[in-house]
C-alpha cells in the first residue's frame, strides 16, 4: 500500500510540476514568438485551462496520498516532510490564485477582446506559475536530499 500512494504522489507531482516546466518554458514563449496576441492568448487560455482542471486532480491526488502517507507514519515523521508539507500548502494557495483570479480575468479578456486585461492577466500566471515551479524543485529537492 506505501508503494502505491509513493506511486500516486510521484505521478501528482510530476504532473504538475512537468506541467508548469512545459508551459512557462517551451509553449509560452513559443506562442509569444509566432502568435499574434489575440491568437496567442486565446490559444493560452485554453490551454491553461485544460492543465488547470488536470492539476486540480493532481492536488487531490497529492494532498490525499500525503496525508494517508503522514498518518501512517505517526510520531516518526521526518524533518522534510513538514518542509514538503509547507511548500505544497504555499504552491497550493498560489495555483488558487492563478486559477481563482488571474485565469478567470484572463478569460473574461479574452471573451471581450480586451488583449491589454488579458495579457495582464497571463503575466501574472506566468510569474507566478514561475514562482510555483521554483518551488516544486525546491520542494523535489528536499524530498530526495533530506531523507
Amino acid at each position: 500500500m506505501n508503494r502505491v500512494l509513493v506511486l500516486i504522489h510521484l505521478a501528482a507531482v510530476i504532473v504538475w510540476i512537468g506541467g508548469m516546466f512545459f508551459a512557462n518554458v517551451c509553449l509560452r514563449p513559443v506562442a509569444a514568438a509566432q502568435l499574434q496576441a489575440p491568437q496567442r492568448l486565446q490559444l493560452l487560455a485554453a490551454v491553461l485551462g485544460r492543465f488547470f482542471a488536470v492539476v486540480g486532480w493532481a492536488l487531490v491526488l497529492l494532498w490525499g496520498s500525503g496525508l494517508i502517507r503522514f498518518a501512517q507514519v505517526g510520531a516518526a515523521i521526518p524533518w522534510n516532510w513538514f518542509s514538503m508539507i509547507g511548500n505544497a500548502a504555499v504552491m497550493t494557495v498560489i495555483f488558487g490564485l492563478i486559477v481563482f483570479r488571474f485565469h478567470r480575468r484572463m478569460i473574461a479578456g479574452v471573451a471581450s477582446q480586451d488583449w491589454p486585461a488579458a495579457g495582464a492577466a497571463m503575466n501574472a500566471i506566468r510569474q507566478l506559475v514561475l514562482a510555483n515551479l521554483v518551488l516544486g524543485f525546491v520542494t523535489v529537492a528536499i524530498a530526495v536530499l533530506g531523507s
